[in-house]
């Protein structure tokens, strides 16, 4: 069967979608890392022992607002396509996915468990994986969306576990709250 080009109905309500959902997931994002002090200013992060292939800081600002915005086209291609089994299953694990996404960031830097966190990255990478397979058979180019995400977050369990084997004590260590003398 072929598939005639989208109609410029179908466009405008893609853009309309879009306009909407990457908004949506770059705050969900943006709010996740933020309320969990996921910046390299974060206290108890300075005090552990990094990997050398840890970029700087002002990369992770860079990259998570592009893939999330990626990820959120991506999203809203499958949600303005027409409806299917797969579409249904695309739209499950992108959600699904991305909740264990937004729980990372407050178990790794909020909560400090590096070990928890690195688990939670590997399900991340299978749900994205998942996902992205799904993803193609709905919308190709909203799967190739999705490669670059996968690619860092890869990147970042790498990083996660080698923080984690540096670090094994990383859930127990203390940081003084700072203080202020007067007098």
């Amino acid at each position: 069967m072929n598939q005639f080009p989208p109609s410029s109905q179908s466009r405008m309500s893609l853009v309309r979608l879009a306009l909407f959902v990457i908004p949506t997931i770059m705050f969900l994002g943006f709010l996740s890392g933020t309320m969990s002090g996921s910046t390299a200013d974060n206290a108890w992060y300075q005090i552990l022992l990094k990997p050398d292939i840890q970029p700087p800081g002002w990369v992770f600002g860079v990259v998570w607002p592009t893939l999330y915005l990626m990820m959120g086209l991506a999203f809203a291609m499958v949600l303005n396509a027409p409806g299917g089994r797969d579409r249904n299953l695309a739209i499950a694990l992108f959600l699904s996915q991305f909740v264990v996404n937004l729980a990372w960031s407050p178990t790794f830097f909020g909560a400090h468990q590096v070990t928890t966190a690195f688990f939670l990255i590997v399900a991340m990478i299978g749900l994205a994986i998942a996902t992205t397979f799904v993803f193609a058979r709905v919308r190709k180019a909203a799967a190739w969306l999705m490669v670059p995400y996968l690619v860092w977050i890869s990147f970042a369990a790498i990083l996660n576990f080698q923080i984690d084997q540096l670090n094994p004590d990383a859930e127990s260590l203390y940081v003084p709250a700072a203080t202020s003398q007067i007098g």
